[in-house]
């Protein structure tokens, strides 16, 4: 009887081994978070009913005392210190979709979802000058655009198309890189493609649709940071745009993530919009190295 069964009892504790090793691989390569980070653990700012509908936000050279903002409906620029009551606002222009900010280069850019951008100097800001933004038309295409990144280390603007005319396949998502000037002026300067087949290789899923909501690049890796609210995703690819990793988030966190920036240390933000039951908020997850 020893030796009908020995056998048997070997295959099945081979078969354990290999159980437990995959389930471990699995678990190992499915982390919830960017390393660094902890995404179920941030520090809460709530924001006044004025930014309910907050969309972009941003930091002057990652100087994490002051943080700038924008809403889906007000030709305003909001800046204050995160956790603040203290809302200060910053006319700019009239009402529209605006849907993104960046400041780079000493001007602050604005992105209106239709492409249309404005840039004004954010020195007028400071002190309560009259704006004179300049209104940038033309410069990208057709479509409906989310996210932007300013860079100072090469006055380069970034745009995350979210719906693009010249986009033929559902499988791409197209970057534009503009040029900004001393003075505010932006010219073309390019595009990438970002590849969709890889996002649903990493998750598993088919058939996805992506849609672009904010746009960040880390400053210690150089990394970029790629919101999706509608699909709750955390998208992070490297410098040349091509996908590393993709986590998913979860939605009693983040309500609707449309908003992200890091700070000068590494600290990342990311604002949530908020609706008639909650408010809208920006959640901070400190850097661990």
């Amino acid at each position: 009887m020893k030796n009908t069964f020995k056998p048997i009892y070997i295959c099945l504790l081979l078969l354990t081994c290999v159980l437990l090793i995959n389930c471990t691989g699995q678990q190992q390569s499915k982390s919830l978070s960017p390393k660094g980070y902890d995404l179920t653990r941030p520090v809460k700012y709530e924001l006044p009913d004025e930014l309910t509908e907050v969309s972009g936000i941003a930091f002057n050279k990652g100087k994490a005392d002051t943080m700038y903002a924008e809403q889906d409906e007000k030709g305003s620029l909001f800046y204050f210190k995160p956790g603040s009551k203290d809302i200060q606002r910053y006319k700019f222009g009239k009402s529209g979709d605006y849907e993104d900010v960046a400041i780079s280069n000493g001007q602050v850019i604005m992105l209106r979802s239709d492409g249309v951008l404005f840039t004004f100097p954010l020195q007028a800001v400071k002190s309560s000058l009259p704006a004179d933004a300049k209104t940038w038309e033309g410069l990208l295409p057709e479509g409906e655009y989310e996210g932007m990144f300013a860079d100072d280390s090469t006055q380069s603007v970034y745009v995350l198309c979210k719906h693009c005319s010249i986009e033929k396949s559902s499988k791409t998502s197209t970057v534009f890189t503009l040029k900004l000037a001393a003075e505010g002026t932006l010219t073309s300067a390019g595009q990438a493609v970002i590849d969709i087949k890889k996002i649903e290789e990493l998750t598993g899923q088919k058939k996805i649709t992506f849609h672009p909501s904010g746009l960040s690049r880390s400053p210690l890796t150089g990394d970029w940071y790629i919101l999706s609210s509608v699909n709750k995703f955390l998208v992070v690819a490297g410098a040349n745009w091509e996908i590393k990793e993709v986590y998913p988030l979860n939605p009693q966190v983040f309500g609707q993530p449309e908003g992200i920036a890091f700070d000068k240390d590494n600290n990342l933000y990311i604002s949530n919009e908020g609706d008639k039951l909650r408010m809208g908020n920006v959640l901070k997850f400190a850097f661990k190295k």
